[in-house]
């Protein structure tokens, strides 16, 4: 049971299936009380926490996936396929293309209009996501594909990280910001002592588990929005408790975490006017995202892949290139966030953005199941007749 929760597979298969429900119950006729649910306070306004049931999930619930997101980059910073600045190069150029090109785009699309400012949206790949339709389709695809996808998705989520930090700081506490600091630096020393399968840390993990509350709550109060916080915590954590944190929150990240954030998110009433009538934000995520990620990664990891050519670096084909550029634009579970907060202001626009991005990242998992498909035909072909000419 845990390896299939593990499993990228389920991962993508749970987020799909959540994301479909959550839209499919907000336009039934149980969508006014789902809406009203949702919009409930829980009474924590006393210790400045006044949020709904909304923002629970996607500032608190969505911090624990970001921990394990920031545990994940900094080992592939620190001993993965990142730790080499050889091999590192050619995806972190294809994940910059991944990046500017989307937003290029939507910032084309939208000139002139007062929702500009969401040009974060497409920029986002989901990793899960997308190394789930890998699994999937890819039977037989050569390993580097994979690591090339995973080193690009992991650094597309380096920069998310900052985006979410620099442009959607909100009347930013710098005070509260130093105390976040603070309490990630006391984190930090106490995490340094953790000796996992060793007895008697009781105290010592109850300890961790408070000042990473209180890390949370003051991030939160800071106006940076609260998910760096897991950032922050998951980065400082010393490899080996990380290791063994990412094992025990995973399954837990992947079977609720994401599902429930994806069903909330999803959970938006159809508009009732036609294409024409919705606004320039649906039309510029839903090209932005397929297109703009396939365009970006494939051309810029392409002049990478030319300019830094050598031994220990990747020897990815175009065509590979272009698989992983289509994958890419799976944007689903932080394009979600994104656009949540670039539109937390206009319901009517936030709604078509949700709508966007399921119908941008929905065209971009059946182009990646076709090509994915198709690539790893081609493969399986040419080892079998390798393997036909080995035996004559």
């Amino acid at each position: 049971m845990q390896a299939l929760v593990r499993s990228p597979r389920f991962s993508a298969v749970a987020l799909l299936t959540a994301a479909v429900l959550g839209l499919v119950v907000a336009n039934s006729p149980l969508g006014p009380g789902l809406e009203h649910l949702l919009d409930a306070h829980a009474p924590w306004a006393a210790v400045g926490l006044d949020l709904s049931v909304a923002h629970w999930i996607s500032d608190g619930l969505l911090a624990v996936f970001f921990l394990l997101v920031a545990i994940e980059l900094k080992h592939e910073l620190v001993a993965g396929e990142l730790a080499n600045p050889r091999t590192a190069v050619i995806p972190a150029i294809a994940a910059v293309g991944g990046v500017l090109v989307p937003a290029g785009i939507y910032l084309v699309v939208t000139t002139g209009t007062p929702y500009q400012h969401g040009w974060p949206i497409p920029t986002a790949t989901d990793i899960a996501f997308a190394l789930g339709v890998l699994a999937v389709f890819g039977r037989g695809l050569p390993s580097t594909l994979r690591v090339f996808l995973l080193a690009l998705a992991v650094l597309d989520d380096l920069i998310a990280i900052v985006i979410i930090a620099v442009v959607f700081a909100r009347d930013t506490d710098f005070g509260a910001l130093v105390g976040a600091g603070v309490a990630v630096a006391l984190f930090w020393v106490l995490a340094r002592r953790l000796q996992p399968g060793r007895r008697g840390q009781g105290p010592l993990i109850a300890g961790l588990l408070v000042l990473g509350v209180l890390t949370w709550w003051l991030v939160y109060h800071s106006g940076v929005h609260a998910t760096i916080a897991g950032v922050a915590l998951g980065l400082v954590l010393p490899r080996r408790p990380g290791h063994v944190l990412h094992e025990r929150v995973e399954p837990w990240s992947n079977a609720i975490v994401l599902p429930v954030f994806a069903f909330a998110s999803a959970a938006v009433v159809l508009p009732s006017v036609g294409l024409g009538q919705l606004s320039p934000t649906f039309w510029a995520v839903v090209i932005a995202l397929p297109v703009g990620k396939v365009l970006g990664i494939t051309l810029f990891g392409s002049i990478a892949t030319r300019a830094f050519r050598g031994p220990g670096r990747s020897t990815l084909s175009f065509w590979s290139i272009v698989t992983v550029g289509v994958l890419g634009g799976i944007g689903f579970t932080v394009s979600l966030l994104m656009n949540e907060l670039a539109f937390a202001r206009n319901a009517e626009v936030l709604d078509e953005g949700v709508l966007a991005v399921l119908v941008g990242s929905g065209i971009a998992i059946v182009a990646s199941a076709v090509v994915v498909s198709l690539r790893a035909r081609q493969y399986r072909a040419r080892h079998e007749l390798s393997e036909a000419e080995a035996t004559e």
